[in-house]
């Protein structure tokens, strides 16, 4: 109840409320997706983060909006290349933004152009240190590592895109190849040394 308690400025509306996941197919990639993130570690890391480095925020006003609802809007931006205006727009039209924002249920105000605004989004991002972007990773690989999603072994990854058997040079090809010519050289090394005679 806590997160519609946040909300409730903007999920004013008329008749049933809609029940969000009941639209959503557990098929649907947003939804996969924001079923896979530990919310709770997530929120309780970015909430820690700010209460040391903000002064408590004033009671006047409207409420704030959930950090849940913040965070989300952050990396389903980035997931779906989107600018804040857009990821916004999408929350007030998707259902599966809405779902992976953790809004269970919604009754919308027709007149209303935005549940979040986007601004929103910049003044978060503004919030945000190196050491919680550190923690945030963190908390989010070892999720994926616990649920084996991902092998704790160390990775090169090439993130510019390439089509097969291309010959471009990559820090991934390069360092392959360092290796296998690495370990060609020592094995010679080992075969051309001559066997210690005995005194």
């Amino acid at each position: 109840m806590r997160l519609l308690r946040h909300l409730q400025h903007w999920l004013r509306g008329t008749g049933h409320p809609l029940r969000v996941a009941d639209f959503v197919p557990e098929t649907h990639p947003v939804r996969q997706w924001a079923d896979t993130l530990p919310w709770a570690a997530l929120i309780a890391a970015v909430e820690r983060n700010f209460a040391q480095r903000f002064p408590t925020p004033t009671a006047r006003g409207r409420a704030p909006v959930a950090t849940r609802v913040v965070v989300a809007l952050e990396l389903l931006k980035h997931e779906l290349h989107c600018s804040d205006e857009q990821i916004c727009s999408q929350l007030r039209t998707d259902l599966a933004v809405m779902y992976a924002c953790g809004i269970t249920e919604v009754q919308v105000n027709r007149t209303q152009a935005h549940f979040v605004l986007p601004e929103l989004l910049t003044q978060f991002r503004r919030r945000l240190d190196e050491a919680l972007l550190q923690e945030l990773l963190a908390i989010q690989a070892a999720a994926a590592i616990e649920e084996g999603a991902v092998s704790p072994a160390h990775l090169v990854v090439d993130t510019f895109p390439s089509e097969q058997g291309s010959q471009r040079v990559n820090d991934a090809a390069t360092l392959y190849k360092a290796k296998k010519k690495s370990s060609r050289l020592s094995g010679r090394l080992r075969s051309n040394v001559p066997p210690r005679g005995r005194p």
